[in-house]
């Protein structure tokens, strides 16, 4: 075939298969595709299966039971067990067996036993045994405690016990630290060392017969070696060991050189003492300055500093007379001050200064019972007012109360406790705070001082008063309110006793706190203060007059008509509210003092609704009104009370009628209001006790008008359609027709043949059966009615 005919026969020729063709061969691929899916869907779900398979345990007939110890633990508690016991039985031996040997007997056993022990742990850390070799370690140092047991029992039974157990420790401290430092891996013989270095010096002062200032100097020098170790060496084990001893044994050098300090009776007694605590303290503050952590350094430099103020002031005590312990120690502390100023570590500074703080704290608690018995004994004139003016201050405040002793070292303490805060605080966050501490303390002072000092009573009463004025007028708010109304009650219970003095005064200080009340942040405290001081003022002009209770009630009113002008006044200030409280206070206190005379009690209470009216009209306080309307009605019931009238309808009725035309207006302002909310209080506040009083009255009249009344009720409910009246008239005058109906249905009752009470009853209940239908109906149409109604 030509070139040209192939090339163009093959351009014009595509080979389409048939759709039928091309069908089969879709559904052929497809089937492949399902077929090779669900093969390899099947070899997943397999693979998955298996792979559960090896990852859940194989189970065991018998699972072993957890270990509850590490291996190093158990190995611990053997080796521990097993050198106890060998222990055990080198003691036993020592003590049973010793006496069957000879003498070179005795010296070989021990001596092989307790070198071979001791030599034991080199082999043992050669091979890697470190805890076999500490545990056997310890036996040997066991073994020659006892070797040194030994040799005293054999050979130095002559001599003294403690003397031989102080040379015994000293030796075996030096042995054991030695055998320490020659085998370097070991941790027990160091710390073991030093716990039997502790007791060398003790055990020496006692053997000595030494007095308890060498064996306190004993356990202070030991204490101190301890603490130069505990700062120099590196070892945790021999550094945790130092400390425990320095801080026991110091512990208890310090206890007994403060009981010697505190039982000296001379000088020489004393100055030992505190050459003692002075030892310690040096330790103490030494330690301090080379201590790496800062609250340990603050601490032992407090107790450094601590230690120092004991030392001085027993040194002082014994120089000085009684009363004066407190004093010395305050002088001490105060002097310790000066120690801060130096070039110090701050943790040391830091703990000199909190050891004085300790002290004057203390101080001024030794102090207090001064300051309470001034401040609390004149409470006493309350039980006998105006019984006659004191001689003194100090009679005028011990009326019940006895008089602390030494009041003029307590006076001496709280002053300069206050010169110390005042002239040493310079942090200036600190400043404020011992400003107003020192202010505190000096006050304490001040009103203290006439009673220490047994000043007249009226010189009394005047500094007082000054002090009082003074402390109002501080630039301190705060301060300044606290201790002007502590002296200020101070001030008014010292005057108790005088009838002029009480006067006087409780109306100097109602005008000092009217006066300072001016002063915007002291209002909302000061005002209310002022209102007091009047009250008080109002009592006591009624008493000096010789009124009754009840008639000097009607001028303590005057109280809180003045708190409802001022908190009008005031507006939305901080100080409305505690004015009006006060106000309120004095008010239930006038109520108090008229319960007596009815007829003054309603005066007050007339009164008292008259000012909360007044200060209901005010926008911001319209739910006083209420107390208003209560306290009118309750003047209204007390004086109907003092006529003696028993009549209810005179209690009920000014209840009602206010009550009805209040609910008419509200009504009229909200004509969606129920008349059970407007109208059903007012009703049933006259209906319910004129109905429980006419169902006990033989007489006609009140039934009749109290028939009457309820018949209106009931007619206005159904001409305005409204439940209350329609519910609770209708009620009252049913149940007071049947009240006027009793007698003859009694009567007629009695008439009748027994047989016709049955009858009756078996006649209704076939009539209401039968209109059964026909009274549901009229019961769901009044119930429409009814529903209809407001």
């Amino acid at each position: 075939m030509p070139y040209e005919v192939t090339r163009t026969t093959l351009r014009c020729m595509t080979h389409i298969p048939s759709p039928a063709e091309e069908l089969r061969l879709i559904d052929a691929e497809l089937w492949q595709l399902d077929a090779r899916r669900a093969q390899l869907l099947t070899r997943r779900a397999w693979l998955v299966a298996s792979l559960q398979r090896t990852r859940q345990p194989a189970p065991t007939p018998h699972a072993e039971p957890r270990p509850e110890a590490t291996a190093p633990r158990v190995q611990n508690v053997l080796l521990l067990l097993g050198g106890v016991l060998l222990t055990i039985a080198a003691i036993a031996f020592t003590l049973v067996s010793w006496g069957h040997l000879g003498i070179a007997g005795r010296a070989l056993v021990l001596g092989t036993v307790t070198l071979a022990v001791l030599a034991a742990p080199v082999p043992l850390l050669r091979r890697g045994l470190r805890s076999t070799a500490e545990s056997v370690a310890g036996l040997g140092l066991a073994l020659t405690v006892l070797d040194s047991y030994a040799l005293h029992e054999a050979a130095l039974t002559g001599t003294d016990g403690t003397g031989y157990a102080a040379v015994a420790a000293a030796v075996l401290a030096g042995l054991w630290a030695a055998y320490g430092r020659g085998l370097d891996a070991l941790r027990l013989p160091r710390p073991a060392a030093l716990v039997a270095a502790q007791l060398p010096l003790p055990l020496w002062a006692f053997a000595a017969g030494a007095d308890p200032y060498t064996v306190a100097a004993a356990l202070l020098v030991t204490s101190g070696l301890d603490a130069v170790l505990a700062l120099r060496v590196t070892a945790r084990s021999v550094r945790n060991a130092a400390a425990v001893g320095a801080y026991g044994l110091g512990g208890w050098g310090v206890t007994a050189a403060g009981w010697l300090s505190w039982t000296a009776s001379g000088p020489s007694a004393a100055a030992r003492a505190a050459a003692l605590l002075t030892l310690a303290a040096a330790i103490a503050l030494g330690a301090a300055r080379r201590l790496p952590q800062p609250a340990v350094a603050r601490g032992t430099a407090t107790a450094g500093g601590l230690l120092l103020v004991a030392a001085g002031g027993g040194l002082l005590r014994v120089a000085l007379p009684d009363g004066w312990t407190v004093p010395a120690h305050l002088a001490c502390g105060i002097v310790l001050l000066s120690a801060v100023r130096g070039r110090l570590p701050e943790p040391v500074r830091g703990g000199l200064t909190q050891a004085s703080a300790a002290v004057q704290a203390l101080a001024v608690l030794w102090a207090l019972p001064l300051v309470l018995v001034t401040l609390l004994g004149p409470l006493g004139w309350i039980e006998r007012p105006w019984s006659g003016m004191p001689s003194d201050a100090r009679a005028a405040v011990t009326v019940h109360t006895p008089w602390p002793p030494y009041p003029g070292q307590a006076l001496l303490v709280l002053v300069a406790v206050a010169a110390v805060l005042v002239l040493t605080v310079r942090n200036e966050v600190r400043r404020p705070r011992a400003r107003a501490g020192a202010l505190g303390l000096a006050w304490a002072a001040c009103i203290a001082v006439p009673a220490v000092f047994e000043l007249p009573y009226v010189l009394t009463l005047l500094l007082l008063g000054a002090v009082t004025a003074a402390a109002v007028f501080l630039p301190t708010p705060w301060t300044a309110t606290t201790l002007g109304l502590a002296t200020s009650l101070n001030l008014f219970f010292l005057s108790l006793a005088s009838q002029s003095a009480t006067l006087t005064v409780v109306s100097a200080l109602t005008a000092l706190f009217v006066t300072v009340s001016g002063r915007p942040r002291l209002t909302p405290v000061m005002a209310p203060a002022a209102l007091l001081h009047a009250t008080a003022l109002a009592c006591a002009t009624g008493a000096a007059a010789d009124w009754r209770p009840a008639h000097t009630a009607v001028l303590v009113l005057a109280v809180p008509l003045g708190a409802a002008l001022l908190a009008a006044r005031l507006g939305k200030s901080p100080a409305t509210v505690p004015v009006e409280v006060t106000g309120a206070v004095a008010g239930v206190l006038a109520v108090g003092l008229a319960l007596a005379d009815p007829p003054m009690l309603a005066l007050v209470l007339s009164l008292s609704a008259v000012i909360a009216a007044g200060t209901a009209a005010r926008p911001d306080r319209r739910p006083v009104g209420y107390a208003a309307a209560a306290l009118f009605l309750l003047a209204g019931w007390v004086r109907l009370a003092a006529w003696d009238v028993t009549t209810p309808e005179a209690y009920t009725l000014p209840v009602t009628v206010p009550a009805l035309l209040v609910g008419a207006w509200r009504r009229h302002r909200e004509p969606l209001t129920s008349s059970w909310t407007a109208y059903g209080p007012g009703l049933a506040a006259t209906l319910l006790p004129s109905l429980a009083a006419a169902w006990g009255d033989p007489q006609w009249t009140r039934p009749l008008l109290l028939g009457a009344a309820a018949l209106l009720v009931t007619l206005l409910g159904a001409r305005h359609r409204l439940q209350a009246p329609l519910v609770l008239g209708g009620t009252a005058l049913v149940l007071d027709a049947l009240h006027e109906l009793a007698p003859y249905l009694a009567q007629a009752a009695d008439a009748l043949p027994r047989w016709v009470p049955p009858a009756l009853a078996g006649l209704l209940l076939l009539a209401v059966g039968a209109t059964y239908e026909r009274r549901i109906r009229e019961v769901r149409r009044v119930r429409e009615a009814l529903g209809k109604m407001h």
